[in-house]
């Protein structure tokens, strides 16, 4: 038995042409979903970038206890679990948080693996000299990654020395090698689409632009401020839409190698992200700044499972990344552990058998979420002053890019051991979030009636309901009990109707509702434009 995991970074399902989207060009993945089932309501978990790769490894989630960090000497992984057993785990990426202090165990699980380097601002390559950049350069994350990436991008001026195409020239040539042999799994992990969105001219050609003298491929981080006009916001979605092609062709060639191998008798194929893209939909750009939405948090998810060899079918289940580690043990005949809450899903592809009644996501210290697939209910904290009490639990106190500072360690308690631990206490330490969700309050949002989430919803027994579901979802999660007094909800017990926040947010809720209509009319006219364009201009 063989598997190829296929990951994106942040790919948009309302992007791609299986998921509705008339004017992006990606036949291939239309190709995929014609060989595989496609689903309909797959959602994140622990967001965001490294969270959700931690998932992936354990089949839990972990933004309750956890920040982005590496994996814990307690966690279970699912590549080192199948390498244990002796199936080959290979990675092929080019995704530069791995390099970073927070991302430094991940790698090291498979069995054998390759880097290529040059994505986002990756401190790659060493110039002095202040590298050619735009003169009208909008948008990035900061100077210092802007700089650093304009050198880089200095390395791959053609699309095959581009690292995206090096990750797939490596996932190719492992599959070339080994495509006779038994008992492997390939992953191919590209960073695109993510920011900033770099591509070539026989990608960018398919989506013209007015704002020729304008560079805006990277937007920031949080709302669409009033210096950014609705040219910017279609700038940046063909900057977007270029790339997702890009990433298209790319998946072309994994297409192409399990019709010329014959791969599909035999081969596990899953193609996902970690999660969405704001791109100016309900006024914000990127991630993380703001709530949860669909955008965000519901993803595309195609697997072929050679066992059932359901071909082109839609499934229904709600799913999650989570669930990724317990199909692909299960495919390999492998046990998932007791520490995993995801589940495989073989019967879900055969048959769309549900795997869970709710499904919760969040990022640490912000919004919790839960959805059932029709409502989402996104739970704020009370209190407009303060977002706490919140603590990390790790043994691996690193941030992103930096170790934890003496101060924060100063302070520590230890604390646990949690049943997901092995018996091993934590490092209980201070959280400092990013933000802090009161801004937005507690949201309500019916996807049936309103799948946009334009209009937020003041229904208290639905709101009982899904806090209720939130609630319960933490619990089985083992969440601190300084979540629920975050959140002012109950750790036992029924939830009271005096704990119920989106009406008591009712205010923050109109002013997100009359912001988002706004942009929803923006929206209509730049779809309307772009599905004109995309009947005059044929599939290349």
């Amino acid at each position: 038995m063989k598997a190829i995991l296929v990951m994106y970074d942040s790919l948009n399902r309302h992007m791609l042409p299986p998921y509705g989207n008339a004017w992006v060009k990606a036949p291939n993945f239309q190709r995929l979903a014609e060989r595989s089932a496609t689903f309909d309501n797959c959602y994140v978990g622990s967001m965001a970038c490294i969270p959700a790769r931690r998932e992936l490894h354990t089949g839990r989630y972990n933004f309750l206890h956890r920040s982005w960090g590496p994996l814990e000497p307690f966690d279970d992984s699912m590549p080192d679990m199948l390498r244990r057993k002796g199936i080959h785990t290979h990675l092929a990426s080019d995704h530069p948080h791995y390099w970073e202090d927070g991302g430094a165990t991940y790698h090291t699980r498979y069995s054998s693996w390759e880097f290529f380097r040059g994505q986002e601002g990756d401190p790659w390559k060493g110039q002095i000299r202040r590298p050619p950049m735009p003169t009208r350069l909008k948008g990035a994350l900061n100077e210092k990654a802007a700089r650093q990436d304009f050198v880089n991008r200095q390395y791959y001026p053609t699309e095959d020395l581009h690292p995206q195409t090096l990750t797939f020239d490596a996932g190719e040539a492992f599959i070339r090698e080994n495509h006779d042999a038994e008992s492997w799994l390939l992953q191919i992990e590209t960073f695109d689409p993510h920011e900033p969105f770099t591509s070539y001219p026989k990608y960018r050609d398919l989506y013209p632009r007015k704002n020729t003298d304008a560079h805006f491929d990277w937007p920031p981080y949080g709302p669409v401020s009033d210096n950014e006009t609705d040219e910017d916001i279609r700038h940046a979605r063909a900057e977007y839409a270029a790339l997702v092609s890009m990433c298209d062709h790319s998946l072309g060639r994994v297409l192409d190698l399990m019709d010329e191998l014959n791969l599909w008798r035999d081969t596990m194929l899953i193609v996902c992200t970690d999660h969405g893209y704001m791109l100016g939909e309900h006024g914000w750009w990127a991630k993380t700044a703001q709530p949860w939405f669909d955008e965000l948090a519901h993803t595309p998810l195609f697997i072929w499972d050679p066992r059932s060899g359901r071909a082109g079918v839609r499934r229904q289940s709600l799913v999650q990344m989570i669930d990724i580690a317990p199909t692909l043990l299960d495919f390999f005949g492998l046990q998932a552990t007791p520490r995993m809450q995801g589940v495989a899903l073989g019967k879900t592809i055969d048959e769309d058998l549900p795997v869970r009644e709710a499904a919760l996501f969040g990022m640490h210290g912000e919004h919790v979420n839960v959805t059932d697939g029709r409502y989402v209910y996104m739970r704020s904290g009370p209190d407009p002053d303060r977002n706490a009490p919140l603590y990390e639990y790790t043994l691996m106190p690193t941030h992103m890019r930096e170790m934890f500072s003496v101060e924060e360690l100063q302070d520590i308690e230890l604390a646990g051991p949690f049943p997901f631990s092995q018996g091993v206490s934590m490092m209980k330490i201070v959280s400092q979030p990013i933000g802090y969700s009161y801004r937005a309050g507690t949201l309500l949002f019916d996807l049936l009636a309103d799948p946009g989430q334009a209009h937020p919803l003041f229904d208290d027994a639905v709101e009982h309901r899904m806090a209720t579901l939130a609630r319960d979802l933490m619990r089985a999660s083992h969440a601190p009990d300084e979540q629920y007094e975050r959140l002012g909800l109950p750790a036992t017990g029924p939830v009271d109707c005096d704990q119920l926040l989106a009406r008591a947010h009712a205010d923050r809720a109109e002013a997100l509702r009359l912001h988002l209509a706004a942009r929803a009319q923006a929206m209509r006219v730049e779809v309307e434009n772009r599905r004109a364009h995309a009947e005059a201009v044929p599939d290349r």
